[in-house]
């Protein structure tokens, strides 16, 4: 994967339907992000894409899927992420264990900022179920910027700069793999048409007990 990031154009195609089908649901419950749980629909797709050529091409074998986000901009749902890491991790329940702290819940799954070496051993994959232009908010991403660990906030600014910056163009059913730790940003879509996304985290690890993944199916 060439700096932390590659283009799988097509990874979907085939199956588009029935990512249609697994995911319809969670983009009509009018917010601009729902982290999934409960569909074993997608769970499946999720297991079939890593298992994909062209994911085991850029990204190796061994992984399983243990986040998934549906995310729409929509004029009526529209918003701008600033420059950022994603630094917390989807467990099934909250336990206190060393080193994994700052808890939240996000749509009523556990959420917790595991030590950095965890996130640094994971990929994130973004599955478009739309095109996307210039127009409705493409995910941009600065290369290379996972080597620089975790990357203070006073930092990002800097780091950025002296990045080179892809902007993630995709037809539908093209999917933008990526380095979990890189830093990403996207702005407020421009125009009136649908940007539907479904971002899967996968890992290779078992977390410490009694911890544990969350379960998207």
């Amino acid at each position: 994967m060439r700096d932390g990031a590659a283009r799988l154009p097509g990874l979907i195609a085939n199956d588009l339907p029935a990512w249609e089908a697994a995911t319809r649901h969670f983009f009509n419950l009018g917010k601009p992000g729902h982290r999934i749980s409960g569909s074993p629909g997608l769970a499946k797709l999720a297991a079939q894409t890593c298992r994909s050529f062209a994911f085991e091409e850029a990204a190796g074998v061994g992984w399983r899927c243990v986040r998934a986000v549906a995310f729409n901009k929509t004029p009526s749902a529209n918003w701008a992420l600033g420059w950022h890491q994603d630094r917390t991790i989807a467990v099934a329940r909250r336990e206190e264990v060393s080193g994994y702290n700052v808890w939240s819940s996000k749509d009523g799954v556990p959420h917790v900022e595991p030590p950095f070496e965890v996130l640094e051993r994971m990929v994130t994959l973004r599955v478009h179920l739309d095109p996307v232009d210039d127009e409705n908010a493409p995910l941009l991403i600065a290369l290379s910027s996972h080597r620089r660990g975790k990357v203070a906030e006073a930092a990002i600014d800097r780091a950025v700069s002296v990045s080179d910056i892809v902007t993630c163009h995709a037809d539908t059913g093209d999917g933008w793999l990526y380095a979990t730790p890189i830093l990403h940003a996207s702005s407020r879509s421009m125009g009136a048409l649908s940007r539907r996304v479904v971002q899967l985290d996968f890992s290779r690890d078992t977390l410490p007990s009694p911890l544990a993944w969350a379960e998207i199916g």
